[in-house]
């Protein structure tokens, strides 16, 4: 099968979004499809073959956070090129409603398209006035997908319709393998993220920290991400500071050894979560996980059955359970045998099966048109079906 992928989000800035598509676009290689990925770049960055630059994104306030997007007259004739050289099977869209290539290709695609809606906004009103300028290129998608049960409930609240839901992928395997790092180990919390995106929740567990490191004397956090480091711990007395290790950016080898080390994974994130890929990167490296308890959040774990969930944004109750996991290791070796187990149904043996099967059932259905007006449009009706 020919699997056009088109992702909204520039690739030189990776996040959730552009992890999925890659995993996904790898996922369908190693099964022996052809598959290009269309996507904003700068003309620098280094791709992966199967990844087609779409020209440099610019920086667009989106959902809480600041996404880099590519739209408007050169991005549409590169959009139109690239369908007409890929003569795709299948266009899977991700976020078709955000102002970049999504809704470029929507509009410019003929065929089966399938859309995936990865956003939770259950207050969108951008998605709300834009809904007369989005309902054209909506009504030529032929199957949409939500990652989580709020995806597909912002979906249905804004724009109509209905989504399979079909959630996030991870390869499990190559989390639970890593081999863990000796440095990151005892008494180590981890947090990944944006340091300087507050929705990510550094500054709540920030503020939880000196109670946790009062009760814990040996514990530390571990953070992986970019951003601004001493902005990050100016709330913490100077004491305390050398108590928190900043990583910068981690390679993916290097996360998974990071979820394989840590005694315990905290995501304190306040909201704008649509499903939770980092908790399941966790579990699958078999990481005690505490999480706010965001909706999204609680349904990746299993409403608290494969982590611990408290109370958003509540920074003591944050570092209750804390320090609780940490001084109570029966417990944090039942999470992660729960969440061990729970984790196997977002691997992409079950999410990309699930997602291919989506494809095979537009495509047939498409087939099944194009013989339908084959045999009943006006050739048809004479008995002279074309070949």
């Amino acid at each position: 099968m020919r699997i056009g992928i088109v992702c909204p989000y520039s690739w030189d800035v990776p996040g959730g979004v552009q992890f999925h598509i890659r995993d996904l676009a790898e996922y369908f290689i190693r099964l022996g499809h052809e598959v290009s990925v269309l996507a904003p770049a700068d003309d620098d960055t280094p791709l992966p073959p199967y990844v087609v630059s779409a020209g440099r994104a610019v920086p667009v306030p989106y959902n809480g956070s600041v996404a880099r997007l590519n739209f408007g007259f050169l991005s549409a004739a590169r959009v139109r090129r690239w369908l007409h050289e890929g003569a795709f099977d299948v266009i899977h869209i991700h976020e078709p409603t955000s102002p970049s290539l999504g809704l470029l290709t929507c509009w410019a695609a003929r065929g089966p398209i399938v859309a995936t809606f990865h956003t939770s906004n259950p207050r969108s009103r951008a998605m709300i006035a834009a809904y007369s300028i989005l309902q054209a290129a909506l009504e030529k998608i032929s199957a949409r997908i939500a990652v989580s049960e709020y995806a597909r409930r912002t979906l249905v609240e804004h724009l109509g319709g209905d989504a399979v839901v079909i959630p996030n992928g991870v390869d499990v395997d190559f989390f639970a393998k890593a081999e863990p790092k000796a440095e990151w180990q005892g008494e180590t919390i981890g947090f990944i993220g944006r340091i300087d995106e507050p929705r990510k929740g550094l500054p709540v567990l920030m503020k939880a920290l000196p109670k946790i490191l009062a009760a814990r004397p040996r514990a530390r956090l571990l953070v992986a991400g970019r951003g601004d480091e001493e902005e990050a711990v100016e709330s913490l007395p100077a004491e305390l500071r050398s108590r928190v290790e900043f990583l910068g950016m981690v390679s993916d080898e290097d996360k998974a050894r990071f979820l394989r080390s840590v005694d315990l994974y905290v995501a304190p994130n306040t909201g704008g979560e649509s499903f939770g890929i980092i908790l399941v990167e966790a579990m699958s490296a078999g990481a005690p996980v505490l999480a706010s308890d965001l909706d999204a959040f609680a349904q990746v774990l299993d409403r608290g059955e494969a982590g611990e969930l408290f109370p958003n944004e509540d920074a003591d109750a944050l570092a209750d359970a804390a320090v609780r996991l940490l001084g109570d290791p029966g417990r944090r070796a039942e999470l992660r045998e729960r969440g061990s187990a729970h984790v196997r149904r977002f691997d992409w043996a079950t999410v990309g099966a699930d997602i291919l099967s989506v494809y095979e059932t537009v495509t047939a259905g498409a087939a099944a048109v194009a013989e339908d007006e084959r045999t009943t449009g006006l050739w048809g009706r004479l008995g002279l079906a074309r070949d």
